[in-house]
């Protein structure tokens, strides 16, 4: 707006502010007007002044200026109003002198502007909602591969299972298929054991045929250790049930037939699913078996009748997930991605850690290890989070977490885990808040990604404790790392949680950084010029996800960036990259 504009405004709001003052009192609505405010103009529905747009949305802060502010200066100039009202104006409704004019001119300019700004920052936040609303519906996950089978797939029986990928401190994982079988023949229900092979289902009448050649297997099973859980279902599913997290209510229903262990008190959220986040296609309890390597890699937790010195139980959990080709620790032995590639697997990360935190679910065991990675067809990185057996996923008390004794569980991987709680002291009123653990976690595993050691993994001078550190003792990232990635690492790993951006705003910052660099460049950033680059990178992006494969990653990562924006975490990634840069 024009200043003769903001000024013949603010002359109209000033004058109606001093004649109401003049009037009789009335019910008013909204800042004081004595009639219901008609529809904002601008962007869509009509709003009340600093409140987003949209059915049941509550008054929330937006943008770069805070509306609390604005109304703090609509109460003072209201007051100013007042005194100068009872100074200058002799009669009731009379016309003021030369000094009232001047008064009108002055604070009349000054609410025109404010009201302007507000304008501004609810057109920007309906922008905001309506395309998150477009790309919401937009990001859509593949369909499950045993969606097709949607009862089948809950016994160990109907699974073909392979050589091993891999063994963490609490689970094995085999590679696995589930045989595609003719409807004319039947299944026999009992696992054959093979010299040096896994159970597998024989078809009756194909007993006598000769081998068929080795198949692909596109899942991985993981197989639990069941040391203290007992051997019923429901104590399995209940001891284990963090395992369950990232499972869907389908996963689940084969066994329980509803899913009895969410439905109880305490139990852990059902999380909604994300592309950066394992999903669990099938969970069961089932006789814990003999599958290859056990004998050498696991025989402790073995159940005695199948090795005597065995500690395990009979029955355990099993899970069914996507076999992914590597873990992200495997993945950075054998490449180097280039900075641009490096800073589109953090953001990942960040995408996937806000998922989390939005579902009120903290990982607390975040490392190289638990990442999984799967490649596009131009053979860019996709990361998964998983391994959730450490998570916070509580109904009741959130990412909140009553420290009260030493005995309560603060999650795994210590040379990860963020200040704040790893030097939480126990009491009776102690809580420890993880929304920005996971964050702070990501921030360390950076410098893994972009190629340098994790300076709180290791020993020597060059090891830190996240108990003890100092920020001036982290490490530099080299000359080759994006400014904005080097601040934002610096950012996340400062010892105060306080102090540290969101995984949503630090998700921002890497977007803005990778695809909005024109618009950062302009000297004066303004909210019109942010609005047009929104609406350019939707339509882009639109059009690239209909003419590109579905699997291109950096167009999966702008439509979630999409599907998530916020203009209040928005505007302070942009606060956060202009304040850096113009930085010395």
């Amino acid at each position: 707006m024009a200043v003769r504009q903001a000024l013949g405004r603010g002359l109209q709001l000033g004058r109606a502010l001093l004649l109401r003052f003049t009037a009789k009192p009335g019910p008013t609505y909204g800042w004081g007007r004595p009639e219901r405010p008609g529809p904002a103009a601008g962007w869509g529905r009509g709003e009340r002044p600093g409140q987003a747009a949209g059915p049941g949305t509550e008054p929330r802060r937006l943008g770069l200026g805070l509306p609390g502010r604005y109304r703090f200066f609509r109460q003072s100039v209201a007051g100013l109003a007042a005194r100068l009202q009872r100074q200058f104006v002799v009669r009731a409704r009379g016309s003021a002198g030369p000094c009232g004019r001047a008064v009108f001119l002055a604070f009349g300019l000054g609410l025109g502007l404010v009201e302007e700004k507000q304008a501004e920052g609810r057109r920007a936040a309906s922008a905001c909602q309506e395309i998150q609303a477009i790309f919401t519906q937009k990001n859509k996950l593949l369909p499950d591969p045993l969606d097709t089978r949607r009862w089948q797939g809950f016994r160990l029986e109907e699974y073909l299972i392979g050589q091993s990928i891999g063994k963490g401190c609490s689970a094995a994982v085999y590679e696995a298929t589930m045989p595609v079988l003719p409807q004319n023949l039947e299944v026999v229900k009992s696992i054959r054991l093979l010299p040096g092979s896994s159970p597998e289902i024989i078809p009756r009448g194909e007993e006598e045929e000769q081998a068929p050649r080795a198949p692909t297997f596109p899942l991985a099973i993981k197989m639990m250790w069941n040391i203290s859980a007992g051997s019923s279902s429901e104590a399995i599913f209940s001891t284990m049930s963090q395992e369950l997290v990232p499972a869907s209510r389908v996963a689940l229903a084969g066994e329980y037939g509803a899913v009895i262990h969410r439905k109880s008190k305490g139990g852990p959220k059902q999380l909604a699913p994300h592309p950066n986040i394992i999903r669990v296609f099938r969970a069961f309890t089932s006789s814990v078996p003999l599958l290859p390597g056990a004998l050498i890699d696991y025989p402790d937790v073995l159940p005695p009748r199948l090795h005597p010195g065995g500690l395990g139980h009979g029955r355990t959990l099993f899970l069914v997930m996507k076999n992914y080709p590597c873990t992200l620790r495997q993945y950075l032995c054998e490449n180097t991605p280039s900075p641009r590639l490096a800073t589109v697997m953090t953001l990942q990360l960040l995408e996937g850690v806000d998922h989390l935190v939005q579902q009120g679910i903290a990982h607390r065991d975040l490392k190289s290890d638990n990442i999984l990675v799967d490649l596009d067809a131009d053979g860019c990185p996709w990361l998964v989070i998983t391994d959730f057996g450490c998570c916070l996923a509580d109904e009741h008390i959130g990412l909140q977490l009553p420290f009260t004794s030493w005995y309560v569980d603060r999650g795994g991987n210590g040379c990860l885990m963020a200040p704040e709680v790893c030097t939480a002291c126990p009491g009776p009123r102690a809580v420890i808040d993880y929304s920005k653990a996971d964050a702070w976690a990501v921030g360390a595993i950076t410098y893994e990604i972009f190629g340098l050691p994790n300076p709180f993994y290791g020993q020597g001078r060059a090891h830190l404790e996240s108990r003890s550190y100092q920020e001036a003792q982290l490490p530099a990232l080299p000359e080759s790392v994006p400014l904005d990635v080097r601040q934002l690492v610096r950012s996340l790993l400062q010892r105060e949680a306080s102090k540290r951006p969101s995984a949503r705003v630090a998700a921002n910052v890497l977007h803005l950084s990778l695809w909005g660099e024109h618009t950062l460049a302009l000297k004066n950033l303004k909210l019109d010029k942010m609005i047009g680059w929104l609406l350019q990178q939707s339509a882009a992006t639109l059009l690239a996800n209909r003419l590109t494969e579905k699997n291109c990653v950096e167009t999966k990562m702008k439509m979630l960036f999409l599907a998530n924006l916020e203009y209040e975490a928005l505007s302070q990634a942009a606060l956060l990259l202009c304040s850096w840069r113009a930085a010395p």
